[in-house]
């Protein structure tokens, strides 16, 4: 089964979570239409569905390569990138003034989940051009914005993050690479590797977003300057012109995405050094890049989210066709009819939903931001490093589960099914991995107000559940019991959050992980509520959608009341396995432990 965009199921969440109704028409999104949304996924599904899922398979099939220092692209893919570009979708949210359409992010968001269900390896060139489009508009001179914005926004050039280095992963405190200033611009020297779409010909420039230090700057993350590099650099009729010192040197054997070139760059290996510019402020490097990548963070999450769709799809429709052994109370019949096969398949659909209801209401915070309401930037810094870091991990489980599901066939090419969970595995770790979210989210976006802005949402989740088990509404929707168990969750998050924010540093780095879990689940479980209620609402005004759903897609009350009875009660265990078996001074004895065992003689097996 090919992937087909969820359509109805985006509609309904953007439209429900989301809420894109509220600001479509009003400022700064004027040139938004509520009317349009509909016509715009559709338009949107059938590249997704028809150009980029057919490639799909061809970027394992074929992978890029580099040809005489040039990265030659899977066959097929700058044919869909030109599609892609000529159809307005890398413009979708940019700024008018520049030539974009000026849409929400939410609906951009949405896109992005179709892009990479339908190919993951594809849609991570335009992400990434969307996120140095939105950097050098917030920081860049008017220079820099009049000469790289325009092109970047109609998709004509596109462009690259360059943090990493060899000797740096995550710790980009330890990067070396540095510029060296020059009349009117700097020249760049070093390396950067996983740099994803670093070099392609499906675009006429690439232009890079590279982190390095100035000569004479300070050590650590404070010394640390962002720098756009082109490819080409523009000649005076703003064409692409004379070739930078920059090239691609290796391209990364990777498990999944092999559609996607992950190149090691080299700048100013010739010698002369790649002419670069300053965007923003100097030493401010890495606060302007996680412009891009608080962007890129919610983008992975949906990354996840489509993967999992696709995941359900292809399980669902498997298991509908599948005919083996004989299921209980029948004398035959297809696999989906197995109780262990349909439990696998509701919990695939259920986290994939819940997955969803997150990213998607935290692309409703970003809009609402955007539009003037500042205590909306804080719900969506709080929920993107659970988007991202909960979505992915899931996602995981959902992509293994699909396998399962297919038996043996999934543990063969033909299937489809290892693509997925090659493809999904990189998602907890490229963008920030599960522990640099989750000390981002512990440490940054839950310490700088307390729990304030998390308890704010706990209360708004308890008002849901009000909502669901007050005598009517309980009545008519039948989720009481499910209100009550998403009830019992946040008080949980309540409690383990108070436990934490009383801990030291490194206990609670410690905790980290399973206190964002933990999140994850017991929000995931309030959206699904508050979805089914919606949904429910919508069905006693008339005014539910009659449109078919794919095979095996239980109601979102079904879906809300199988979640909370089966993945919700996790919620509670990762609160238990970062809280309550912790000891202050716990991780110190761990850490104690394994030096001790070390100078003992390792782990080695005896």
């Amino acid at each position: 089964m090919s992937y087909r965009a969820p359509l109805r199921e985006m509609r309904f969440m953007l439209r429900e979570l989301a809420g894109v109704g509220a600001v479509c028409g009003n400022p700064p999104f004027e040139e938004a239409s509520l009317e349009l949304v509909p016509a715009i996924l559709e338009e949107a599904a059938k590249l997704a569905e028809n150009v980029l899922a057919p490639l799909n398979a061809a970027g394992e099939a074929e992978p890029p390569e580099i040809v005489d220092g040039q990265v030659r692209e899977t066959p097929g893919f700058a044919q869909a990138y030109r599609k892609f570009a000529e159809g307005g979708w890398n413009s979708c949210a940019a700024n008018p003034r520049f030539g974009g359409m000026g849409l929400p992010p939410s609906i951009n968001f949405a896109l992005a989940e179709m892009w990479a269900g339908a190919n993951l390896s594809f849609s991570i060139c335009p992400m990434l051009s969307q996120g140095a489009i939105e950097a050098l508009e917030l920081h860049g001179n008017s220079g820099l914005q009049a000469r790289y914005l325009e092109p970047m926004i109609s998709g004509g050039w596109t462009g690259t993050m360059n943090l990493t280095e060899p000797q740096a992963g995550s710790d980009l405190a330890a990067i070396r690479t540095r510029a060296v200033p020059e009349a009117g611009h700097h020249r760049i020297f070093g390396q950067k590797i996983f740099i994803s779409w670093g070099d392609h010909a499906m675009a006429e420039n690439i232009i890079h977003f590279v982190l390095a230090r100035i000569e004479g700057a300070p050590g650590g993350v404070h010394g640390i300057s962002l720098f756009l590099v082109p490819k080409f650099l523009p000649a005076a009729d703003g064409s692409p012109g004379e070739r930078n010192d920059v090239r691609p040197i290796a391209l990364e054997h990777k498990l999944g995405i092999h559609g996607s070139p992950t190149c090691a760059m080299a700048y100013g290996e010739e010698g002369r050094g790649a002419i670069g510019y300053l965007v923003g402020t100097e030493n401010k490097g890495l606060a302007h890049m996680f412009t891009m990548m608080n962007s890129a963070r919610l983008h992975v999450g949906l990354e996840a989210v489509g993967l999992c769709e696709l995941a359900c799809q292809k399980a669902a429709g498997y298991a509908a066709e599948r005919v083996q052994g004989r299921p209980p109370g029948r004398a035959d019949g297809s696999i989906i009819h197995h109780p262990d096969v349909a439990r696998m398949v509701l919990l695939m659909r259920s986290l994939t939903s819940a997955g969803r209801a997150i990213c998607y209401t935290a692309a409703g915070a970003l809009d609402r931001s955007l539009a003037g309401a500042s205590q909306d930037r804080a719900r969506f810094e709080l929920l993107v490093p659970i988007a991202k870091a909960w979505s992915t991990e899931t996602a995981q489980e959902v992509a293994s589960m699909c396998m399962q599901v297919h038996g043996g066939m999934g543990y063969v090419e033909e299937t489809g099914a290892a693509r997925i969970v090659r493809d999904a595995r990189i998602t907890t770790i490229y963008e920030g991995t599960t522990a640099i979210q989750a000390n981002d989210f512990t440490g940054r976006k839950l310490s700088r107000d307390g729990g304030g802005e998390l308890s704010r949402l706990l209360r708004e989740a308890n008002t849901t559940c009000e909502s669901a088990t007050c005598e009517t509404a309980a009545g008519a929707t039948g989720l009481g019991a499910a209100a009550e168990l998403v009830r019992a969750s946040l008080r949980q998050t309540e409690e383990a959050m108070a436990w934490l924010l009383r801990q030291d540093g490194q206990t609670r780095a410690g905790a980290a992980v399973n206190f964002l879990m933990g999140c994850g689940y017991a929000i995931g479980g309030w959206l699904l509520l508050k979805a089914a209620l919606a949904e429910a609402e919508a069905a006693a005004t008339e005014t539910a959608t009659t449109e078919p759903d794919f095979p095996f897609h239980p109601s979102r009350s079904q879906l809300c009341q199988f979640y909370t009875a089966q993945a919700l009660p996790r919620a509670r265990a990762h609160f238990d396995a970062a809280s309550g078996a912790f000891q202050p001074g716990q991780p110190r004895q761990w850490l104690a432990g394994l030096a001790s065992r070390e100078q003992n003689g390792g782990f080695g097996v005896t």
